[in-house]
């Protein structure tokens, strides 16, 4: 898939408020400072799309962006650490949690992990919640120019392992990626494109 057009539609925190039309959406999400505004402006081919911002938790609204004018890219608030009040950040999880209740729109939520770190509970949970609740979900591995080729397969197997272990009876389709030098771009959008093609065969109601 080649991105021609990329254009921010809306932010809100209310998710009667999102954008009425019945194109397919991919959401983002992950922990604060999981390289997740860098991630989209890559695959979109844009250097400042999403903000990007050195202190965690910038993201606090959910962002709808129109991509080549028949999908949605969704930039959704980070979960876990972010510089905000206890009473905002209990605010944001709750419309979070209502948008993947609710919006109909959703086919596949990208949840994005450091490919440095170790499974934490918090993912984990995340990841979890989606599954019960009927959330299709793919994980995206970012920061992988930070580590060597045989690290970097040795912690995705680790990773998804500890999932094996856990409650999944499969693992949850990944992609590996780098802001950086662009790894995982093409895959990415690729898969997205599959998506968008079965949904132009059964149209979202």
């Amino acid at each position: 898939m080649k991105i021609t057009s990329a254009e921010f539609v809306m932010s809100n925190s209310e998710v009667a408020k999102c954008p009425k039309e019945s194109l397919p959406e991919y959401a983002f999400i992950g922990r604060s400072n999981v390289g997740k505004s860098s991630l989209i402006n890559m695959l979109v081919d844009r250097k400042s799309l999403a903000k990007t911002s050195g202190r965690p938790g910038k993201t606090q609204l959910i962002n709808h962006f129109k991509i080549n004018k028949n999908w949605f890219l969704v930039d959704l608030p980070g979960y876990g650490y972010a510089r905000v009040s206890k009473k905002d950040k209990k605010t944001f999880q709750k419309y979070i949690t209502a948008y993947f209740e609710k919006r109909k729109q959703l086919v596949c939520a990208f949840v994005l992990v450091d490919i440095r770190h170790e499974p934490q509970p918090i993912d984990l949970e995340f990841m979890e919640w989606l599954g019960t609740h009927g959330v299709p979900f793919a994980i995206i591995f970012t920061k992988a120019d930070k580590l060597k080729p045989k690290a970097i397969q040795r912690h995705v197997t680790d990773y998804l392992q500890v999932l094996l272990d856990t409650v999944w009876e499969e693992a949850p389709t990944y992609f590996v990626t780098s802001s950086t030098n662009r790894t995982g771009k093409e895959d990415l959008l690729s898969f997205i494109n599959d998506i968008n093609l079965q949904v132009a065969k059964n149209p979202i109601p």
